[in-house]
Order: C-alpha cells, then sequence, then structure tokens
C-alpha cells in the first residue's frame, strides 16, 4: 500500500484557473519523463462504470470512476480511472470535485465527513486528532442523551482502542502521510507549483455561456420534479440546450 501511494500521481484541480493538471508519464528514449499537462476543466469527461464478473467462487461486482481527456499538443485521448466502493460512491467523488470547482467549496468538510471527525483547523488526513475527535463526540453524545446502547456502544469502543494500543493508528497513519509526501517527487515539478500558484481574484477564469445555461436548465428541471433521477434530468437538459454529450 505504502509502494502504491509513493507511485501514484495526483490529478491537481484550480478553481480560480478553471484548469486541471494532470502528470502523464512517457518514456521517449527509454527513461521515463514526466509531464504536466494543463487541460480547461469543462473540456473534462467522466463516467461511472459497474462491471460484473463470475469467478469459482460466485459473481463479483466492481465499481469506478473515470476522467478522460484529449492531449492538449497531440490530440491523443488518455483517461485515468480509479476503483470505488458503489456506484453511489463512483457518482459522489464527481460531485465533490465539481462541487469545489463550480460552487466555491474550500474543504471536504463542506460537502462529507458525516461522522464529524475533523475539527476546525485539523489536516484533511486521518491521524491522533481522529480518533480524539471521536472519543470527544462519544462523551458528548453521552452527556447529551444518555442511555444504555450508548453506554454499550462506548464500552466497546474502549475495549476496541485498547486493543489497537489507543492512539497507535494515528501516529503510524500520519507517519504514513510524512513519508508519503517526502517521497514522492511529482508533487514538487517547478511548472506545476508555479500553475497552483492563487491568482488575483481579477484574473480568475469564468464559466462558459454554454455551462451556465446549462446548469440553469438543470436547477430548473430538478425544481420541476425533484423526484426524477439526476441522469435523466442531465440527458434532459442537454437535449433542450442542443448540447452534443
Amino acid at each position: 500500500m505504502h509502494r502504491e501511494r509513493l507511485e501514484a500521481t495526483p490529478i491537481r484541480f484550480h478553481r480560480q484557473r478553471r484548469e486541471v493538471c494532470f502528470i502523464v508519464k512517457e518514456q521517449p528514449l527509454g527513461h521515463e519523463v514526466e509531464e504536466p499537462v494543463i487541460v480547461p476543466w469543462e473540456s473534462l469527461m467522466a463516467w461511472a462504470v459497474e462491471g460484473h464478473g463470475v469467478t469459482q467462487y460466485g459473481t463479483t461486482r466492481q465499481f469506478g470512476l473515470g476522467i478522460g481527456y484529449a492531449h492538449p499538443r497531440t490530440g491523443k485521448w488518455l483517461k485515468t480511472e480509479g476503483l470505488t466502493s458503489g456506484m453511489a460512491l463512483s457518482l459522489g467523488e464527481w460531485e465533490v470535485l465539481r462541487a469545489y470547482m463550480e460552487y466555491e467549496l474550500h474543504s471536504l468538510d463542506e460537502v462529507q465527513d458525516p461522522l464529524g471527525l475533523r475539527a476546525p483547523g485539523d489536516p484533511p488526513h486521518q491521524g491522533v486528532h481522529t480518533i480524539r475527535n471521536a472519543r470527544s463526540k462519544l462523551h458528548k453524545s453521552l452527556r447529551e442523551g444518555p442511555s444504555l446502547w450508548r453506554y454499550l456502544y462506548a464500552i466497546g469502543w474502549y475495549f476496541i482502542h485498547v486493543l489497537t494500543l489507543w492512539t497507535l493508528p494515528g501516529y503510524l497513519a500520519e507517519r504514513e502521510h510524512r513519508l508519503t509526501q517526502r517521497q514522492r517527487p511529482q508533487l514538487k515539478l517547478p511548472e506545476v507549483e508555479a500553475w497552483s500558484k492563487p491568482l488575483p481574484k481579477e484574473q480568475w477564469a469564468k464559466p462558459s455561456e454554454e455551462l451556465v445555461r446549462l446548469s440553469a436548465e438543470v436547477r430548473r428541471l430538478r425544481e420541476e420534479n425533484p423526484h426524477r433521477s439526476i441522469e435523466e434530468i442531465f440527458a434532459d437538459a442537454y437535449r433542450r440546450q442542443g448540447v452534443v454529450a
């Protein structure tokens, strides 16, 4: 797992530029070269996939999220895909990215973290703070609404964490994060670091008129029939606006 994280190449999303930076690995002369490829946000294509298979043990199902783009220099179609644990999570991961780029959300806490295990000022990764916040939330729930089931849950929670040596998993997670950050040179490419810097507000890129119209149509159709599936709403909006998906 640690080696996989070291070899993984991050994707950067720049909301102010409305651009996305991919790191493409090539081997022109037998040596691996990492090239940053920057494409417009609105040029991306995303898809959620579901696959079924049969093994000697029974049927299996796999889910994933894919993002595709055209290389601006060669025109070659490139893609990156990752596995998820369910279709809802595939769609949710894309929605988090879309919300960040379109709705000016500044942190994951604004769109998820249902367990409330990150306090203001906490780092985004898991660590000792995650365990301490979980304990604080547990004690708060006991104070606000004591019950037999909550006391039993608290006993089980402490029992499990004693078996795992209390905050040791948190320290190990923080150590893993530090090692990963130090040993990933692709995170520090000079051209990518320069591109990642914030811009003055007057230089922020604006969404295209086509996207503004399509978004307005989606919101209108959603308000018209809130119980309609979002897939049908987007398909209908595309047809009404004459957009080729």
